[in-house]
């Protein structure tokens, strides 16, 4: 066992599903907690955190080159703005980004994130060559920029380099607005071998179905190890696209000719029915939401009741980056269902949890771990020594009965009320003055006039 290298004692911790009193933290020297310990009193030469302690999440879905769109899609001039044409105009930010911009436009990124309450990050990375579309000097040149970024912002990172071969089922090649994304089965394992670091893991992904030859998919999962993760059935016409092509239903394929596992997460899972979500959950398969960027792409809504109902394990991801924080998706996926259903309270469960913020953030840390590639995550011995503090001054949180802090920090203000943020035993800097700067000068390079394509371009 590791030895103590720092102790903390907080006033509340959010242990087991529940809040707790009194509890005192122990961090090892190699920042994993050695001991989790409730109804202790405060030892004397200890630090006090001055609010209520909780556990950071996993980021499950990030791009974080689109950092650089968001907010600069929300105009219309033509008759008809979807997905596809968003995902056209998203192509003209790809084309242009250099490593040295990534590097800044996901420091910047990784910074917001762990404002926001995330303490590790899957970055779903498929940007990889040069603006031609030819290889870098170093192949793992944009990988290594996500690293850094990843290590300047004091982040986990788990890097998940992409299959991408087709620009479609009938598509045998990719389009030329695609040429920076091309790799084989080859590629990806080399690039998940490439990048380590003290807070940095590797899986793998397949963009989706649309985009990889089936033996190819297979070849993948038989020759990776960790987490694989796969855009599926996030729209309608994906769905029937796949349909038209295999005779199946997209989740539906994957759980016939796949080899679905829990290493497997389903990205977005928008359009399903109640024989894939049981199928999915016979193979041990997650599913990772993103709310913020599903309901700003009008993707469609999840049938969250049904995977939760299941036991599929659920994580949330921060996707296009149109929002950055999980107290914000929580809200997103729990009041989607309820326009959708008029109904309140969706997610809660009288028989396991009666509040809605408590069961949604219970399944999202587990999901979350599960999709990073964790056995253990939150405040347990042996888990990474993450931690978030919450500001009790907060507006969303100040007067509000102790046992509902979590509600408030999900339903009561769309606010940031994390004061202070600790990974793996370290607090790192929320905000950082040269990084904002490098983030406005990458940004003023793509978006000067007359240079980067307009954003409705």
């Amino acid at each position: 066992m590791a030895a103590v290298s720092q102790r903390l004692w907080a006033p509340r911790a959010w242990l087991g599903g529940r809040w707790r009193d009194r509890v005192l933290l122990g961090v090892g020297d190699d920042g994993c907690w050695v001991e989790v310990v409730p109804d202790v009193a405060a030892p004397a030469g200890v630090e006090t955190l001055a609010g209520p302690a909780a556990p950071g999440l996993v980021d499950a879905h990030s791009h974080a080159f689109q950092r650089a769109f968001a907010g600069l899609a929300e105009r219309r001039d033509t008759a008809n703005d979807d997905f596809w044409s968003w995902r056209d105009r998203m192509y003209g930010v790809a084309l242009r980004i250099t490593p040295e911009q990534l590097l800044a436009i996901a420091a910047h990124l990784y910074g917001e994130l762990l404002a926001g309450g995330y303490t590790q990050v899957c970055e779903f990375h498929y940007l990889q060559h040069d603006h031609d579309g030819s290889r870098y000097a170093d192949p793992a040149a944009m990988s290594q920029a996500l690293a850094g970024a990843a290590a300047e912002a004091g982040i986990g990172l788990t890097l998940l380099p992409v299959l991408y071969e087709r620009a479609g089922f009938a598509a045998p090649e990719l389009r030329p607005d695609q040429r920076r994304f091309a790799t084989s089965v080859a590629d990806v394992l080399a690039l998940q071998r490439a990048v380590r670091g003290p807070l940095v893991n590797a899986g793998v992904a397949v963009h989706s179905l649309r985009a990889a030859r089936p033996e190819s998919i297979v070849a993948l999962a038989e020759g990776s190890a960790g987490p694989l993760h796969i855009h599926v059935a996030e729209q309608t016409v994906e769905v029937d696209d796949c349909v038209a092509a295999t005779g199946c239903r997209p989740i539906e394929w994957l759980t016939r000719h796949a080899p679905l596992d829990s290493r497997w997460q389903l990205v977005h899972a928008t359009h399903s029915v109640p024989a894939e979500i049981e199928a999915v959950a016979a193979r041990g398969a997650g599913v990772v939401f993103c709310p913020g960027t599903e309901g700003n792409l009008g993707d469609g809504l999840a049938d969250l009741p049904g995977w939760l109902a299941a036991g599929v394990p659920v994580a949330i991801g921060s996707d296009s980056q149109v929002t950055r924080a999980w107290p914000e998706e929580l809200r997103w996926l729990e009041y989607g269902q309820r326009l959708g259903l008029h109904r309140r309270n969706v997610s809660a469960a009288p028989d396991v949890e009666t509040s809605t913020a408590a069961r949604l953030f219970e399944c999202v840390s587990a999901g979350g771990a599960a999709a990073a590639g964790f056995a253990r995550w939150g405040l347990q011995p042996g888990a990474r020594a993450d931690l978030l503090v919450l500001d009790p001054r907060d507006p969303a949180l100040c007067g509000l009965p102790a046992d509902h802090l979590l509600d408030g920090v999900v339903f009561a203000a769309p606010v940031r009320p994390f004061a202070r943020v600790m990974v793996a035993g370290r607090w790192r800097a929320l905000h950082d003055e040269g990084v904002a700067a490098r983030f406005d000068a990458a940004m003023q390079a793509l978006w000067a006039p007359g240079g980067a394509p307009t954003p409705l371009g």
